[in-house]
C-alpha cells in the first residue's frame, strides 16, 4: 500500500497535491491507542512526536502551525488577552488581521497562483484570505437572544451546509453539552466542501477530545471512548481523502494532563490590594482600568498585567508563594519563552504540574456576577472550564435547565444558569509545555517518510512541511 502510494505521489509530482489537514485537539501518543483508523494512517505512513509553543492552548498553537512563528512573532499569546487599547479582556476573537506575518495560504499562492483553501472551523477564519471559510458564530439576536449557527465565506455556502447538515451545533460546540454531535457537523461539513469544491488544501479542526479529557482527564475509560467514537466519526472522511488521492496530516496542538489542585491568581492578588473591582446591582466586575494587577487566565498560564513597573515586586510577592505557581517570567523569562510581545502580561505565570489556574476574583460567591454560573466564553475575563459541567450542588439545575430551554423554544429570553462556582471536577488542563511525549502532541502523515525521528517535530515547521507536502516538493 505504502508502494502504491509513492507511486502515485511520484506520477503527480511538480504541481499541487490535494491535501487534508485535521486538527484532532488533544490527541497524543496514549489516546492514539484507543484509535484505530489514525493508527492504522500512521503505520501506513508515519508518524513523529511534535513540539508545541507556551503557552500550549488552541489559538496560539494554530498561528504557529500556519505562518512558522512563535507568539512573538504572530502575535497571538493565548486564547485571548488584555487589550490595552480598549481597557478590555477578550477571549476568543475572530478576526484574521489579529494574527501577524505571512499565512499557509499566501506563501502557497506565492509559489503556485491559484491554490485553493478551505477552513473548516480553524481559528481566526473570519477575514482571511481562504477560498472557503466556516466557523461557529451564533446569532446574537437584539433582545439579547444567542442562537446556534455559523459565518461561513461565501455566504451562500451557509444555506447549503445548514440544509444538508442541519444548523451548527454551538451548544454541543461547547458548555455542559459538548460532545461528538459538534465534531460530526464539522467532519460532515469538510466531507460536503471536498466533494463539491475540491480544494487543494482542507484544514478541518475536530474539538471532540477537548471535552471528557478536561471533564475526566486523560486516564479515565470515558475519555478513551471518547478517542474512540471520534475516529470512527473520522473514519469515512479518510476514506474520502484516500479515494480522492489527498494527502492526509493529522496534528494535534497539545496533550491534555490530568489536574487535582486549582489556583487563584486574582484572589491572590486583590488580597494584596493590588486588583480592584466595581460593584452593579450586588455583583462584583473586574475594574481592569483601574486595577494596579491582574491576571487573565488561559488553562495552565495566566498573563498578569502590572499598571505601573513600580507594583511588579507587589505582584511577584502575592503569586510566587502560592501553591502551583511553577514559575513566574519576568521580561527575561518571556523573551527565553518566546512570549516578549506587547500583548503580553508584564508577568506571565506558569502552573505547575497538577494545577490550573482559574479566572476567580470575587472573594464571596454571593458576589459573584451571574456570567459566572453562564456558559459565558465572552465575558469572562479569562477560561472557564467549569463550564463543561452542570452545577452539581444544585438539586434543582437539570430542572432549571429544562425550563431555561423551554422559554428558549418559545423565542423567549432565557438564562442558562447551570455552571458551578466549585471548579473542582476538572480534570484535564494544559497550557504547560509537556513534560511526557506519552502527553505531548503527535504528527501522523499519510505518506511514508514525513517528519519520522525520535526527537519532536517542531511546532514552527509545520507550515513549511505543508508547503512541501502541498506543491508536490517532500521528497
Amino acid at each position: 500500500m505504502n508502494q502504491s502510494r509513492t507511486a502515485d505521489h511520484r506520477r503527480t509530482s511538480g504541481g499541487p497535491q490535494p491535501l487534508l489537514v485535521l486538527d484532532v485537539v488533544g490527541l497524543t501518543p496514549q489516546l492514539l491507542a484507543h484509535m484505530p483508523r489514525l493508527s492504522a494512517l500512521a503505520r501506513e505512513g508515519s508518524r513523529s512526536p511534535l513540539g508545541t509553543v507556551l503557552p500550549a492552548v488552541t489559538c496560539a498553537a494554530q498561528s504557529t502551525f500556519l505562518t512558522g512563528l512563535t507568539p512573538d512573532g504572530h502575535g497571538i499569546v493565548g486564547n485571548g488577552w488584555y487589550f490595552r487599547e480598549l481597557g478590555e479582556v477578550l477571549l476568543w476573537r475572530q478576526h484574521n488581521a489579529l494574527v501577524s506575518g505571512e499565512k499557509l495560504w499566501d506563501a502557497l499562492r506565492a509559489r503556485h497562483p491559484g491554490y485553493t483553501v478551505a477552513n473548516i472551523c480553524w481559528w481566526y477564519a473570519m477575514g482571511a484570505a481562504t477560498d472557503w471559510t466556516v466557523t461557529p458564530r451564533p446569532v446574537y439576536y437584539a433582545d439579547g437572544r444567542k442562537e446556534p449557527d455559523c459565518y461561513t465565506r461565501p455566504p451562500e455556502l451557509h444555506d447549503e451546509l445548514t440544509g444538508a447538515l442541519g444548523t451548527f451545533p454551538l451548544f454541543q460546540f461547547w458548555g455542559p453539552g459538548a460532545g461528538l454531535v459538534s465534531s460530526r457537523w464539522i467532519i460532515g461539513a469538510t466531507r460536503h466542501i471536498l466533494r463539491t469544491r475540491r480544494p487543494d488544501l482542507a484544514l478541518c479542526y475536530v474539538p471532540h477530545l477537548d471535552y471528557d479529557l478536561q471533564r475526566y482527564g486523560p486516564d479515565d475509560p470515558r475519555s478513551h471512548r471518547a478517542a474512540a467514537e471520534l475516529d470512527a466519526e473520522l473514519g469515512p472522511l479518510l476514506d474520502d481523502a484516500r479515494t480522492g488521492g489527498r494527502t492526509v496530516v493529522a496534528l494535534s496542538e497539545y496533550g491534555i494532563t490530568a489536574v487535582d489542585r486549582t489556583v487563584d491568581l486574582n484572589r491572590a492578588l486583590r488580597r494584596a490590594g493590588l486588583l480592584e473591582v466595581h460593584t452593579q446591582d450586588g455583583m462584583e466586575y473586574l475594574d481592569p482600568t483601574t486595577s494596579r494587577a491582574f491576571a487573565v487566565v488561559d488553562h495552565q498560564l495566566a498573563h498578569v498585567y502590572v499598571r505601573d513597573p513600580a507594583d511588579l515586586d507587589a505582584a511577584r510577592a502575592a503569586l510566587e508563594p502560592l501553591d502551583g505557581v511553577a514559575l513566574l517570567l519576568g521580561e527575561q523569562g518571556k523573551k527565553e519563552h518566546h512570549l516578549d510581545h506587547p500583548r503580553s502580561g508584564e508577568l506571565v505565570a506558569v502552573a505547575e504540574p497538577g494545577a490550573w489556574f482559574t479566572y476567580y476574583y470575587w472573594l464571596d460567591d454571593a458576589r459573584a456576577p451571574d456570567f459566572a454560573r453562564l456558559v459565558e466564553i465572552h465575558s469572562k475575563p479569562g477560561y472557564d472550564p467549569a463550564e463543561l459541567f452542570m452545577d452539581p450542588l444544585d438539586p434543582y439545575v437539570r430542572l432549571r435547565a429544562a425550563t431555561a430551554l423551554a422559554r428558549k423554544k418559545t423565542g423567549m429570553r432565557y438564562r442558562m444558569a447551570v455552571v458551578p462556582l466549585d471548579p473542582s471536577p476538572v480534570r484535564g488542563s494544559h497550557g504547560r509545555l509537556p513534560g511526557r511525549s506519552d502527553e505531548a502532541p503527535v504528527l501522523i502523515c499519510s505518506r511514508p517518510g514525513v517528519a519520522e525521528g525520535p526527537e519532536p517535530f517542531p511546532a514552527t515547521g509545520v507550515k513549511s512541511l505543508l508547503v512541501e507536502l502541498a506543491l508536490g516538493e517532500h521528497s
